[in-house]
């Protein structure tokens, strides 16, 4: 391999959100991976630094020209350029969008279990986030469909929003089913946020459809939010944009984001995205081939030493999704007890929404040792806990 998936990196001490834990705990949380980004990218911004100044950022055509390329070569969706605007973030771009689309009191109706963060965006912004629950069968999740036009026919609920491919559950939603939602959005006149975050993040051989490429309807109903900034693990660069081919909704997001001040780069916001976009496809072959090969792991350890544990199979994201539904009713209760004991940290699934409640979250994005170390810590914790030790 041309790029090195598996050195340890220290973390600690640098600021890190995800790391910033105590020093015998394993973070396997946030969706924040553990590999220095791709060397185009740190080339790239190393020649910024070494300019030395960083004074306010226009937004060049290189930027339209390597979003548009990227989307059109990788998932044959062809963008105009008028239908782009930077954003420093996704949920910045949510957040201004359903200020722009909604009033307060409105629903905004999600697909659960969903990103929690949709959850608090939603109601920081005093609206009423509304779950149509996924059917789950013990091993796969699907929309029922019914029960998603029955919650989208309330006139008190103009916007959806859509995770594509979805987190936490990891399903990459077909051409078909992006059809089917995107006909019933029209027909009751419900826009569709589509977070599209983790779009690069397929294993290989497999792909997402993005949902505006489906059809002429999906794409004038809708806002498609994207960025380099997971897939490249550049997320502290603060660097996304949204995708509105419809003019109205774009004029009214613009504004948004203008007013949000979420519309205005840093200084090394476009560079990094020009240079993820342009020059770091073969970095990203060769992580999801590393990805992949974490997720077969985990799946294989799970069979092999702790088979109580449910693992979703998925096709998209570092992200796991876990069913604890054997061991406990309470994922947040074992989760606190698998942390305590073992000091490995993941997300509790009650967080998401639908039935969260019973999972948790794994991130697999790191080295191997460092996930062996992880899956260790996650059969001892279990044992301890299935044992009958004492609760918390």
């Amino acid at each position: 391999m041309k790029y090195d998936f598996e050195t340890l990196i220290d973390r600690r001490g640098t600021n890190s959100l995800k790391w910033d834990v105590k020093e015998n705990e394993l973070p396997m949380w946030v969706a924040d991976m553990d590999f220095q980004t791709a060397p185009e990218i740190i080339e790239v911004l190393k020649e910024k630094v070494c300019h030395g100044i960083f004074g306010y950022t226009i937004i060049p055509n290189p930027w339209h020209e390597a979003i548009i390329g990227w989307w059109k070569t990788r998932h044959g969706f062809k963008i105009k350029k008028e239908w782009l605007r930077f954003c420093t973030g996704v949920i910045p771009a949510i957040d201004c969008a359903i200020r722009a689309l909604t009033n307060p009191e409105d629903k905004i109706l999600m697909l659960t279990p969903i990103y929690n963060h949709f959850f608090i965006s939603i109601e920081e912004n005093k609206r009423i986030p509304v779950e149509s629950r996924l059917e789950y069968d013990g091993s796969k999740y699907w929309i029922n469909y019914e029960d998603l036009e029955e919650k989208l026919a309330d006139q008190r609920t103009p916007l959806m929003i859509l995770s594509n491919p979805h987190n936490p559950t990891g399903n990459i939603w077909d051409k078909e089913t992006l059809e089917k939602i995107g006909e019933l959005c029209r027909k009751h006149q419900v826009t569709v946020i589509s977070d599209e975050i983790h779009c690069d993040l397929t294993d290989p051989g497999y792909d997402y459809t993005p949902f505006a490429s489906v059809s002429e309807a999906c794409a004038k109903n809708s806002i498609t939010c994207i960025a380099p900034t997971k897939a490249f693990n550049i997320a502290g660069l603060q660097t996304a944009a949204v995708v509105i081919p419809n003019e109205g909704l774009r004029e009214k997001v613009k504004a948004a984001l203008e007013v949000g001040n979420s519309a205005e780069p840093g200084a090394f916001a476009i560079d990094a995205a020009v240079a993820a976009f342009t020059k770091g496809g073969p970095w990203l072959e060769e992580l999801r081939g590393h990805i992949l090969q974490n997720k077969q792991l985990v799946s294989q350890f799970i069979a092999d030493h702790i088979p109580e544990v449910g693992v979703i199979s998925s096709h998209a994201t570092y992200l796991m999704w876990l069913d604890f539904s054997r061991i406990t009713k309470n994922s947040t209760e074992l989760c606190a007890w698998i942390r305590r004991e073992t000091g490995l940290y993941m997300n509790v699934g009650e967080i998401y929404g639908g039935n969260g409640k019973k999972f948790a979250r794994l991130n697999v994005a790191c080295q191997k040792e460092r996930l062996e170390d992880g899956l260790e810590r996650l059969a001892k914790g279990i044992a301890s806990y299935t044992k009958g030790a004492e609760r918390i």
